[in-house]
């Protein structure tokens, strides 16, 4: 029987304990969290200030990038500062509410990737009846409804995980993960985590197939288009968007259901940040350098600073 003891805070051991890489630490996801603020808050400016980008699809993007803010702020300052303060101690009612803010905002994104992905079926497969199946009614309820799953599925699993007991108080991550968390716990964490993410994998595959279905018809229609530049258009809204869902949800289904076979604590690591870190910094970059409306946005933000 393990020994159960009164966890009042945890030790995040993320990366390593040399200080030389503690240094390097904090300046990479320094630059990544600026990246990241930078242009997830450019393209929110952009779309609220700009007219002709508002519809259905900004709209969601708008939100991805909300959602992309709330997840890396609620990671990623706590790590630089700890990296640079060598400062590895979170109290346990703050490591409580980062996962629950984490897997709020990871969830959400995931619906609204599904939402985007119903949104550009709409649009390519049945474009005459795109403005009455996406009026704003249907738009506010998908993103509320991706809010709402999200807040529900992060109640869960932190109602889950933070009942059970834990017998370390030492995390193998730069933040408090769910598989890291029920390493330390108490029970069998393989019995653990078949109860704590049954719901969150039902949710994800039902998420997934439902993004490739949609994306499978997408292709389909495009490949009997007649008009290359329309075709050539629709790929570049639609192959980013489906090269991050890829992303997020392949090392998202490796970080969480390969820590307990064995692999290493740095691999670990090195999932967490691809499937947390790099999709928000990427979103804002790849929908605005290959999409000539954004960068139109932008081009006459700037020259309207210029001129005033």
């Amino acid at each position: 029987m393990p020994n159960r003891t009164i966890i009042m805070d945890f030790l995040l051991m993320g990366f390593s304990e040399q200080r030389e890489f503690q240094l390097l630490h904090f300046v990479v996801f320094l630059m990544m969290y600026l990246v990241i603020l930078i242009g997830n808050f450019l393209l929110i400016i952009l779309v609220v200030m700009s007219n002709h980008l508002q519809t259905p699809m900004y709209f969601f993007l708008v939100n991805l990038a909300i959602v992309d803010l709330g997840s890396t702020t609620v990671t990623i300052p706590r790590s630089i500062v700890s990296a640079l303060m060598n400062a590895r101690r979170i109290s346990y009612s703050e490591c409580l509410a980062q996962m629950f803010f984490f897997v709020f905002f990871l969830s959400s994104d995931l619906f609204l990737l599904t939402a985007m992905a119903y949104d550009r079926y709409v649009a390519i497969c049945h474009p005459l009846h795109y403005m009455s199946m996406m009026q704003w009614k249907n738009c506010i309820q998908m993103a509320g409804g991706a809010w709402m799953v999200g807040f529900l599925n992060a109640a869960m699993h932190t109602g889950s995980l933070f009942s059970l007991p834990f017998c370390s108080k030492v995390i193998h991550q730069f933040f408090c993960e769910i598989p890291h968390l029920m390493k330390i716990s108490c029970f069998d964490p393989k019995f653990s985590e078949k109860w704590v993410l049954l719901f969150s994998a039902f949710l994800g595959v039902v998420c997934f197939m439902l993004i490739i279905i949609s994306y499978v018809k997408i292709f389909k229609t495009l490949l009997s288009m007649s008009s290359m530049a329309g075709r050539q258009k629709a790929f570049s809204t639609c192959i980013p968007h489906l090269l991050v869902v890829c992303l997020l949800c392949g090392t998202g289904i490796f970080s969480h259901f390969i820590p307990n076979s064995g692999s290493s604590d740095e691999w670990n690591e090195v999932l967490a940040v691809i499937y947390s870190v790099i999709p928000p910094m990427m979103n804002p970059v790849i929908y605005s350098m290959r999409n000539k409306d954004i960068k139109a946005a932008l081009w006459k933000l700037f020259n309207q600073r210029i001129t005033n």
